[in-house]
Order: C-alpha cells, then sequence, then structure tokens
C-alpha cells in the first residue's frame, strides 16, 4: 500500500546535488541571441518544442530580418507561423514588440540589457506587449547567462511536489521564489535538471515516485521505497558549476 507521506519541503541544495548526479553537469552556451531567442519564446507558447522549433525556422526563412517582419502585413508573419498554432495571435504580438523595442531604443538590439542590473533588465522586458515572467527570464538566462528562472509547466510542478512553492501559486508569482532557492551560479543547472526530471520522471499524471532519486526527501512522495538510483555515499558535499552571476 502506497501513503502520502507529509513533511518540510525538500532541501533545494540537496536536490540539485542529487539530480546532478542523475542528469549531469550542464555547462552554459548562449542557446540564441536576444531577439531571436524573444520571439522564439513568444511563439512557444501553447505549443511544443518540436512545433516551436519548425515554426521559428518558417519564420526566419520567410523573414531573414526581424525589420522585415515589421514591414510584412499580420496576415503574412500569421502565415509564416501557422505550424506553431495561435498564429492569428502571436503574429501582431511580435510585430508589436519589435515596435515598442525600436520605439524605445531606436534599433532592434538588446545587447544592452546585459549591461545594466538584471531586476532592471527583466523590467524592461516585461513592459513589452505580451512579455511575462517567463519569456523575460528566457532571454536573460539562455542569451546573456544571467541567473534568471524560467518557471515552465516542468519546473512548476516539480518545485510544487518538492514543496518548494504553494500549492495554489501560480507560475508567474513562483518566479522569484525558485530563483532564490540556489547560487546564482547554479540558476541554470538548477532550470535545465528541473525540466529534465519533469519530462522522465515526475510526470504530470503519475509520477514515478518508487524509482524517483529525489524519493527519500520528497514531500510528495506516494512510497516509502529507498531510491536505488542514488546513495548518501555517493552524494557530492560541493560540486557547484561555476557560471556569470548578476
Amino acid at each position: 500500500m502506497t501513503t502520502k507521506r507529509k513533511h518540510s519541503p525538500a532541501d533545494p541544495h540537496r536536490v540539485l546535488a542529487d539530480l546532478r548526479i542523475l542528469y549531469g553537469h550542464q555547462k552554459w552556451t548562449q542557446r540564441r541571441k536576444p531577439l531571436d531567442e524573444l520571439i522564439y519564446t513568444v511563439l512557444s507558447q501553447h505549443t511544443s518544442d518540436a512545433n516551436t522549433d519548425r515554426t521559428f525556422a518558417s519564420l526566419k526563412s520567410r523573414f531573414p530580418a526581424w525589420r522585415t517582419v515589421q514591414n510584412a502585413s499580420p496576415e503574412e508573419v500569421a502565415e509564416a507561423i501557422k505550424l506553431g498554432g495561435l498564429s492569428r495571435v502571436k503574429a501582431p504580438r511580435i510585430r508589436a514588440i519589435l515596435d515598442a523595442i525600436e520605439a524605445d531604443r531606436g534599433d532592434l538590439d538588446l545587447g544592452f540589457l546585459e549591461r545594466i542590473p538584471m531586476t532592471e533588465a527583466r523590467g524592461w522586458l516585461t513592459a513589452l506587449p505580451g512579455v511575462g515572467p517567463k519569456t523575460a527570464a528566457c532571454v536573460l538566462l539562455f542569451s546573456f547567462g544571467l541567473p534568471a528562472m524560467p518557471v515552465d509547466t516542468h519546473v512548476h510542478r516539480v518545485s510544487k511536489r518538492l514543496g518548494f512553492i504553494a500549492e495554489k501559486l501560480s507560475a508567474d508569482k513562483a518566479h522569484p521564489i525558485i530563483e532564490s532557492l540556489v547560487d546564482p551560479n547554479d540558476v541554470y543547472q538548477f532550470h535545465i535538471n528541473l525540466i529534465e526530471h519533469g519530462r522522465k520522471v515526475c510526470h504530470a499524471r503519475r509520477a514515478a515516485c518508487a524509482t524517483c532519486i529525489l524519493n527519500e526527501i520528497c514531500p510528495s512522495s506516494t512510497t516509502n521505497a529507498a531510491s536505488p538510483a542514488v546513495s548518501p555515499a555517493n552524494r557530492p558535499l560541493t560540486d557547484a558549476p561555476k557560471k556569470r552571476s548578476i
């Protein structure tokens, strides 16, 4: 018989260490240029990663320069991104973002975000039309290597089950809480491995608690079986990767 245990939230530093054992050390490299990352993340809303990749490739093939997107009609942009769904919503949003950037900066270069405090950069991004905390964090983390924590569906679900955040706390409000759990140098590693764990073990419908590396410390675990995936003897004491800080 399985029983749901109730105890204190998991220690985020142990979670970080255990997931590093399971999924390895993820070294930061720039995923995309800042404006590309911004538009890519807008396209990723309500669709899969595979669809987002195809949709972004289609948009860049049709409009190689972002300024040509500004000059195109909403219908032309929507046609280029129709693979990702909600194209008639996303197309005008993308154009509005590009227009807002140029109106404020005089060009479409987002490189200045790296030279200002992260809180200020986050505020500037979230002031753009339709840009929320997750999209802003993606730009800051993946394009600049700054310690911003994007909270997607996997990070949100796993964090709730580990007791990091309240059950009813929204993903938008969870960003600063989850981001503060680990050292800034570990935010990228924490983000990537929480996503990986959500995809492979801590599934939305039925988590694989019996084989979970975090079973012993997770307050939401539905089994008391010890995890075979890691032993305390193999758990590193300090192995924090060195990354860029704020």
